[in-house]
């Protein structure tokens, strides 16, 4: 695989390590100068201060952020994140992200992220809801059902949408259900939303599978991260047959060559604060052990950035399936191709939520809900129709998975930029 030498430089920032592969599939794919720089910059980024009455009677002050990248496709799409290290440079390389995601995805959508600089873990419901309602009110001239769509991220879920769903209706003083994606179902949400992500990480994997003349039922897993995508894909793997045989969040990481029940995990962590840290079903090993830990597929499905030029080398898995956003550093995508390791990345692999999120719009819209059979079936053909899309620019550019993703992408966003003109 052909690599890029604007890859395996050093990035200060997200947002770099986005343009770096950003340049690098522009260069293959040649494209036109004048949509790379427009590409390169986001169309509007905002920041606010949400001042906050805490339990304790005082004010404190938090600081929120939205991110407009691109609209060439359609209005903008993206989550909100409530977490400690959200900045302004993290949501613009996520909002970059999702305009690349969308357009993988052949979604008419563009990108867009936001968040708020907090510590869910450590503010009552009652303040989390003044957060959420103050944010949805400071945004109220960014969001619209037509202009940009929020849904949940890290940190958030239905909870915070629903809140800030019904302050954006009271401001605006009408019923908006697709103002918001990520909804609980009783206010509009989708069937078959909240396993999307990890569903989409299962299809491709399977995808991926077969193009390496693969049986599922004789792959081993490992699943890092057992939040809402991590849980979801190492379920739905489990039911395709694979032998899930790792799993770790952020309080402990386990490993058994013989197999996790992942039933028994999924119960575990319902019961436990929805962490792993005591669960008895495999052996506990150091968290910088997991992902270097013997299998055939890997799903980094935490953080961004944890496989790096440090710990790609001793990588052992043959497939890389990104359920994360960012899991590989550009540093390490040159080591694992040396290595022949097949990486797919993140705009594809955790497509599968922005999917769904764009079902639940669509119905929202037209008032009919689907059942969740539709929303799976529909779903996995997007996801398939995709992987077919990029595993062919791979082979076409004789490039890695990720930068035939972003080629795949960018001849999208590219024929609307020049359809639509410049000012």
């Amino acid at each position: 695989m052909s690599q890029s030498v604007m890859e395996v430089q050093v990035h200060e920032s997200m947002f770099d390590a986005v343009l770096a592969r950003l340049n690098a599939a522009a260069k293959l794919m040649n494209l036109s100068d004048e949509v790379l720089q427009v590409l390169r910059n986001p169309q509007k980024e905002v920041k606010v201060s949400l001042p906050i009455t805490m339990d304790s009677g005082k004010i404190q002050i938090f600081e929120g952020y939205r991110t407009v990248h691109s609209t060439h496709l359609g209005p903008s799409k993206g989550g909100i994140r409530f977490a400690m290290d959200v900045n302004s440079d993290e949501v613009r390389a996520l909002a970059a992200w999702m305009s690349f995601k969308c357009a993988v995805a052949n979604l008419p959508y563009g990108g867009a992220k936001g968040g708020i600089k907090c510590d869910p873990r450590n503010m009552s419901v009652g303040e989390l809801e003044r957060l959420s309602r103050a944010y949805a009110k400071a945004m109220k001239e960014v969001i619209g059902v037509n202009k940009d769509i929020p849904a949940p991220d890290m940190g958030t879920s239905g909870r915070e949408m629903a809140w800030m769903l019904d302050e954006y209706n009271k401001v605006m003083g009408e019923d908006i259900p697709g103002v918001i994606t990520g909804k609980p179902i009783a206010i509009g949400g989708s069937l078959g939303r909240d396993a999307a992500t990890g569903r989409g990480v299962m299809v491709n994997t399977l995808a991926a599978l077969k193009r390496l003349n693969l049986n599922p039922k004789n792959v081993t897993a490992i699943v890092q991260g057992f939040g809402n995508v991590g849980s979801h894909a190492a379920r739905l793997l489990s039911e395709q047959g694979v032998k899930i045989v790792g799993i770790g969040d952020h309080t402990a990481s386990f490993y058994n060559e013989k197999g996790i029940d992942i039933k028994a995990a999924l119960d575990f962590a319902a019961k436990n604060n929805k962490v792993l840290k005591g669960f008895t079903g495999a052996t506990e090993i150091k968290a910088s052990e997991l992902l270097v830990s013997a299998c055939d597929v890997l799903v980094p499905a935490a953080l961004q950035n944890v496989i790096t030029e440090e710990n790609a080398s001793k990588i052992q898995a043959k497939l890389i399936v990104e359920g994360a956003n960012g899991p590989t550093t550009p540093q390490a995508d040159p080591i694992l191709n040396e290595k022949g390791i097949i990486c797919v990345p993140d705009i594809l692999a955790n497509s599968g939520g922005v999917t769904v999120s764009y079902f639940e719009w669509v119905q929202n819209k037209a008032g009919y809900y689907w059942t969740e059979d539709e929303v799976n079936q529909k779903h996995d053909l997007k996801m398939e129709i995709a992987f077919e899309a990029i595993w062919n620019n791979a082979s076409k550019y004789k490039c890695s998975m990720r930068l035939a993703a972003y080629i795949t992408a960018l001849q999208r966003i590219e024929q609307a930029v020049k359809f639509k003109g410049f000012y």
